[in-house]
């Protein structure tokens, strides 16, 4: 069944001209482009009882409180300016003329592309909301990149983001798939990245924040999403930025359980090479979904609840978890890169750096092909460390110092070995057969 897709203007009037939903803007960092859209739609006293946009940094402590990591950008804004704005609803309209009224209050902090194009365009969206009248909130947030080359593109792209979201959370909050998915209308594809989102209340009780963010990167909103134990998903560079991270390669249809014992082994390895403490080491497990992502379009939520189910089990033995779509490690690399994190190092095996370094794995242009893999691969202070396998055939332990790799390959990766950037991972136990 194809669905209508409404259009931005019609999505608000629809919100103004219902009578049950009432609520306040506030909007940092781009105008009221959010507000603007309902304004500009008709009937908007229907539904909006403030709007506002608190520039000054003064203004805003005064409202909203201190940030205590100087971010105003950021979820723990988001979160303030949504909860005050909230509390002052119920605090302010009483009386008989507002007992039909389910409240929300829409927030968001953004910042669009400066003068010299020289900033990261992105921002926090979020709304709260009741379902029935004097009832709970819940929430939705979300976290965006602005890809435009345009700061006034950006804006408008994030007036109909806005209007997306509050549409969504009264329309779309008992489907979760289409709530999602329905965050994109409008918008041109490329104009931006949605790599977070969280719910809680009592609308999403049953709903897997896990399995909501795999959503996101099933529709093409983002690449992968991060998660933390005990505290949830989380945005990638606020976890990693100036971090050392470690991470564990696992694909969701191996035929092997992750090796953990192997992976603490090279934690320990690698804490050693970098002369760090554990404090200062975040340890992740990446669960790649490859190049599954049509088999998980055409079938049914089955498969995407099982790679929540092992997500979710990942976590429970204390990991991070990354869960991607990256099928090289190069493309996880340059994700990480965008995180600014102080050192990486991902874990392999040597059986992987031979497929890296066959030209039988390349096109016609082989070395060109290989020199943008390695490039985007080591450029941000990553290290591949590698564990060895048994070679049956020729009853051998192959590690880099034996490893057969193309001979137009051998100087760069000779080059790779001398310098550091490829490891091989001592004293480890016995490896499995591999032939």
């Amino acid at each position: 069944m194809i669905l209508e897709v409404l259009d931005t203007r019609r999505k608000a009037l629809k919100i103004n001209l219902d009578e049950n939903i009432y609520g306040t803007f506030a909007e940092i960092g781009a105008g009221q482009e959010v507000a603007r859209n309902f304004f500009t739609a008709g009937a908007a006293s229907g539904t909006i009882a403030k709007t506002m946009s608190a520039y000054d940094m003064t203004f805003s402590n005064e409202i909203y409180g201190l940030e205590e990591s100087g971010r105003y950008v950021s979820k723990s804004r988001l979160e303030k300016m949504l909860d005050h704005e909230f509390q002052l609803l119920g605090d302010r309209l009483l009386g008989d003329k507002y007992k039909t009224r389910t409240f929300f209050s829409f927030a968001d902090t953004v910042t669009t592309l400066n003068y010299n194009k020289s900033n990261d365009p992105h921002g926090w969206l979020g709304i709260k909301f009741q379902l029935e009248p004097f009832g709970p909130a819940n929430e939705i947030i979300f976290h965006v990149r602005l890809l435009d080359s345009d700061a006034s593109l950006q804006q408008n792209v994030l007036g109909i983001l806005g209007v997306n979201l509050v549409y969504a959370a009264f329309n779309y909050y008992a489907e979760p798939q289409r709530m999602i998915e329905s965050l994109a209308d409008n918008l041109s594809t490329g104009s931006v990245e949605i790599d977070l989102i969280s719910v809680k209340g009592p609308a999403f009780e049953n709903l897997d924040e896990v399995l909501v963010n795999l959503f996101l990167i099933e529709k093409g909103f983002s690449s992968a999403a991060v998660f933390i134990p005990k505290v949830g998903v989380m945005q990638a560079k606020d976890l990693m930025y100036k971090q050392h991270v470690m991470i564990l390669r696992t694909r969701f249809n191996q035929k092997s359980k992750p090796d953990f014992d192997f992976f603490n082994h090279a934690v320990v390895q690698y804490k050693a090479y970098m002369e760090i403490g554990d404090v200062e080491l975040l340890t992740m497990a990446e669960l790649t979904l490859n190049n599954m992502m049509e088999k998980i379009q055409v079938e049914d939520g089955d498969l995407l609840n099982r790679v929540a189910k092992r997500a979710n089990e990942i976590m429970e033995m204390g990991h991070a978890v990354i869960i991607s779509n990256f099928n090289r490690h190069n493309k996880l690399a340059k994700y990480l890169a965008k995180c600014k994190p102080k050192s990486v190092g991902i874990t392999t095996s040597i059986s992987n750096l031979k497929h890296i370094f066959s030209s039988e794995n390349y096109g016609e242009n082989y070395t060109n092909q290989l020199l943008a893999y390695i490039s985007d691969l080591f450029s941000g202070n990553v290290k591949l460390l590698t564990y060895p396998y048994r070679d049956i055939k020729n009853k051998t332990i192959v590690t880099t110092k034996n490893l057969d790799v193309s001979a137009s390959a051998k100087p760069l990766f000779d080059f790779l070995i001398q310098n550091k950037y490829i490891i091989d991972i001592e004293d480890i136990k016995e490896p499995e057969d591999e032939g």
